[in-house]
């Protein structure tokens, strides 16, 4: 080889081993910037890539009653995730997919979708949510290639339409939607956990770090007793259909602590059923729906005529005529009476009494009363959606509201309002505020400092000389059908025109039946509301209303375990009278 291609070849070989060093230096400074100045950067990049993170959704609290049982809790549920198979034929696999679809009841339109999520290798596709045990185990007994479970939960309610519009419902998702699912939701549901979850290169799940776990909800007692609730809404239910009226609720309340027993509205629905009427969920009609209170309403007319002093128990009231003209209307009794003296007019329910009574008393003094009552007010029970009724400011009445109001009309009440009334005289003249709380488990749900402290309505004279008259009403006048065997009970008996809906009047074709009392009368123990909307045939509160009074109180005090009363002496009669049951 000559010197001059000795010299050429060492050239392109230091040029080689230059290029090489270049190459080498280039290649460290790489690694440098990737394993070192950049290593957390990228690492960053990677696990984005290749992790992600999940919620872990708490239980959700229980629900129970006053004793312990429960209403609502959430019970472990069965979720199906398909995994695309690896290096497995998508036939093969499609096949796997239509079993599940006869197994789970899958719709075709989501089988397509399923199997374009496998045909993309999608590794997590939900098949079928929170299904039932007897699937769980039918799958768990195939063994399916691709399938597994995901432990979800589901919310029961043992009982399925028991208080159904006090307890609520959830949604698919376990969030309230109304009653006391949605008016307690956040402190029911708990706090979300997050779960971090590792994945391979095929996007499958091969390990997972809890970093928050989720806290569970708070479980919530109720002041309703299940055995109350069960019997209250079956004697309504029975009452409604016997009727065939358009609905009906009920209330017990124990008047001393305001605590709510039982509350029911017919129909009720059942729980444990998907909801298909949205309608159903603002249902609870002792709450949502307002109505004319009628004769019952004259409990207020009589307090208002109390306190003004300007009526004596003596003085009577000419009600020969059965009707009272007042501006351009005629008012009507049920029934002629004669002279009654003044508590017999409540007794025996005479319109005729109680307007010319309600005249004597005038506008301002009944409008007091009725604001003090607590009408046109929301009660501040603990149920979304309460009504406050309608109760007009004496600018906007009429010379006919007067008389109208006097006995029941012009005026929207709700069922508790009108009970809350009912309450104030059974507690000696003081208003204690409803609760449907019994106490909450690790938490409390109403500070001291927020408590309701009870209101002195009346006097506790008043409501005394009130109470007398509301016994007399059981026990010789228009309620003698809510008598209860051994007890003396006292209450009211009010049966309301309803508006028509196409003239906006008032109809004869259409009522409101209405009862409410307490019992034992001289140390009351429960407090009731019965409400029965446009039954046809017999329509007289005392006809309809009183009797669910009546068999409700008697089961619910045997089963209380409170004793009869005395065999109470005979009242003695002060006026005429002739059988007046009705009203």
């Amino acid at each position: 080889m000559s010197a001059d291609a000795t010299k050429k070849t060492r050239r392109r070989t230091l040029f080689m081993v230059f290029l090489s060093l270049i190459w080498s230096t280039l290649v460290v400074l790489r690694l440098v910037q990737i394993q070192v100045i950049q290593h957390k950067d990228f690492k960053q990049q990677v696990q984005r890539q290749n992790q992600n993170k999940d919620d872990i959704l708490p239980k959700r609290g229980t629900i129970f009653d006053r004793n312990g049982n429960r209403l609502a809790c959430s019970i472990p549920r069965a979720t199906v995730v398909y995994s695309t198979v690896e290096d497995e034929p998508l036939d093969v696999q499609f096949r796997r997919i239509n079993q599940l679809k006869r197994i789970l009841g899958i719709s075709s339109k989501k089988v397509r979708s399923i199997k374009s999520q496998i045909r993309e290798d999608d590794p997590h596709i939900v098949l079928k949510r929170k299904i039932e045990p007897e699937k769980e185990a039918l799958l768990n007994d195939l063994s399916l290639k691709g399938v597994h479970m995901r432990e979800e939960s589901k919310r029961f309610y043992p009982h399925n339409d028991l208080a159904s519009h006090v307890i609520g419902r959830v949604d698919f998702y376990e969030k309230g939607i109304n009653g006391v699912e949605l008016k307690f939701n956040s402190l029911l549901r708990g706090e979300k956990g997050v779960m971090l979850n590792y994945r391979d290169a095929r996007r499958k799940e091969y390990s997972f770090q809890v970093l928050k776990p989720a806290q569970p909800g708070n479980d919530l007692v109720l002041s309703i007793d299940e055995t109350v609730q069960y019997i209250a809404s079956k004697n309504l239910e029975k009452a409604v259909q016997k009727a065939r009226a358009a609905w009906g609720t009920i209330i017990v309340s124990h008047p001393r602590s305001g605590e709510i027993l039982a509350m029911s509205s017919c129909p009720e629905s059942d729980l444990n059923q998907k909801l298909t009427d949205l309608r159903l969920l603002n249902m609870n009609k002792a709450i949502h729906h307002m109505f004319d209170p009628g004769s019952t309403f004259k409990i207020i007319t009589f307090t208002a005529a109390i306190d003004s002093h300007r009526i004596p128990y003596s003085q009577t009231f000419d009600c020969s005529k059965g009707y009272i003209r007042v501006v351009n209307k005629t008012f009507h009794d049920h029934h002629k009476f004669e002279q009654l003296s003044f508590p017999e007019v409540i007794i025996h329910s005479s319109n005729v009494g109680t307007i010319k009574i309600s005249q004597q008393v005038g506008e301002e003094l009944l409008y007091e009363k009725i604001k003090s009552f607590g009408f046109g007010e929301k009660t501040g029970i603990e149920l979304p959606a309460e009504q406050s009724g309608i109760a007009h400011p004496i600018r906007n009445w009429s010379r006919l509201s007067l008389a109208s109001l006097s006995i029941g009309y012009e005026i929207s009440v709700t069922a508790l309002q009108l009970l809350s009334s009912l309450n104030i005289i059974a507690n000696q003249g003081a208003q204690i505020p409803f609760t449907i709380l019994k106490k909450s488990s690790r938490t409390s749900l109403k500070p001291d400092e927020e408590e309701n402290i009870p209101r002195q309505v009346i006097s506790k004279s008043t409501a005394l000389q009130i109470k007398d008259m509301l016994k007399r009403v059981v026990t010789e006048g228009t309620g003698q059908t809510a008598q209860v065997k051994g007890y003396q009970a006292a209450g009211k008996t009010g049966t309301a025109q309803k508006i028509d809906p196409q003239t906006g009047g008032y109809t004869s074709r259409a009522h409101t039946s209405v009862f409410m009392g307490f019992v034992p009368a001289d140390d009351p123990v429960i407090s009731i509301i019965v409400v029965v909307d446009d039954p046809k045939g017999l329509y007289y509160g005392s006809q309809v209303a009183a009797p669910v009074f009546k068999e409700t109180a008697l089961k619910v005090l045997r089963y209380l375990g409170i004793p009869p009363d005395d065999e109470p002496e005979k009242p003695i009669i002060a006026a005429q009278k002739t059988n007046s049951n009705r009203t």
